[in-house]
């Protein structure tokens, strides 16, 4: 049937008649072009939200380097254990003074952390627990641990760039030695490791200088006291950033300023350590606060909650 046609007609007009089939078939194919267009909206839509970090999407454990309850944890290590359990910690990570532990005391350890349904994530290290003599006793505490990493907490006073290669070695060879026990080793810095020496920061020496399976642990308070940011840092190392020491520094408390309330900048922090800095688990440490060490971990705790999810 063909279209009649007036110079007068308008739609809904009866001079306007139009072959039903036709009418049909516009109506499908007008429907088919608005689903095409909202597929593609939608996929767009779908493509970009992908692409937005959800920030606390995985759950990233979050642990207490026990060195913030360091004078508690001296007069009653599992009571004080118990403690961080009982705040809802993840985990804990040792300090230095692990490494004098008899094999007995580091499985009554174990034996309670597995009790209380926490971790060991890693240990702190002076130089002495990588020493050719002692890495066969450091790797069997950390294994009786359950620990994955031990880490270097310090590489002593350095004063020249390439007074850093020792360093450098020691981390290159024992990441090595540690490989085959299902271990790693890292390094964690403080201010020293973020100021220049020669022109390059210390800190970049080392991660030229050590395999990439060597973990650059970064304490954000001492970071950001030296001046440098510590989001360029992580982006700088992709998957290096195993941990970090969440501690935070002002001009005017120092590290005594709890976390949260302190200079660094903590959301663009966790998003370059989630989106690219393959954390594994996040350390509170605290040098000490108006409050007691246990209340001061506990508000930590909680400031890092409300900060996290948000």
């Amino acid at each position: 049937m063909k279209l009649k046609h007036t110079a007068g007609a308008r739609r809904g007009d009866s001079e306007v008649d139009v072959d039903p089939e036709r009418k049909v078939l516009g109506r499908w194919s007008a429907l088919y072009h608005l689903w095409v267009i909202d597929r593609r909206k939608f996929l767009a839509l779908s493509a970009a939200a992908l692409t937005v970090p959800v920030l606390g999407a995985a759950k990233i454990p979050v642990g207490l380097e026990m060195y913030s309850v360091r004078e508690e944890f001296k007069r009653d290590p599992m009571g004080t254990v118990r403690a961080v359990a009982a705040m809802g910690y993840d985990g804990v990570e040792f300090y230095a003074p692990y490494f004098d532990w008899t094999v007995a005391q580091a499985q009554d350890m174990r034996k309670l952390l597995d009790e209380l349904k926490i971790h060991c994530f890693s240990t702190h290290n002076g130089p002495k627990s990588f020493a050719p003599e002692n890495i066969a006793k450091a790797i069997e505490l950390n294994q009786i641990l359950g620990s994955r990493y031990i880490l270097l907490a310090s590489a002593g006073k350095i004063t020249s760039l390439e007074s850093w290669k020792p360093t450098a070695e020691l981390l290159s060879r024992a990441s090595d030695e540690l490989k085959p026990h299902k271990l790693s080793t890292g390094y964690h810095n403080h201010q020293l490791e973020f100021i220049p020496l020669e022109g390059k920061r210390p800190i970049e020496y080392l991660a030229e200088h050590t395999p990439k399976s060597v973990v650059l642990q970064l304490d954000l308070g001492t970071c950001v006291e030296a001046g440098s940011d510590p989001v360029i840092w992580i982006k700088q190392n992709p998957g290096r950033i195993k941990s970090m020491h969440l501690k935070d520094w002002s001009k005017t408390d120092g590290y005594q300023a709890l976390f949260g309330e302190g200079e660094v900048e903590w959301q663009p922090v966790f998003q370059a350590a989630e989106n690219s800095g393959g954390i594994e688990y996040y350390l509170i440490e605290q040098e000490g606060s108006k409050y007691t060490p246990l209340e001061t971990a506990s508000k930590c705790l909680t400031a890092f909650r409300q900060l996290h999810k948000s």
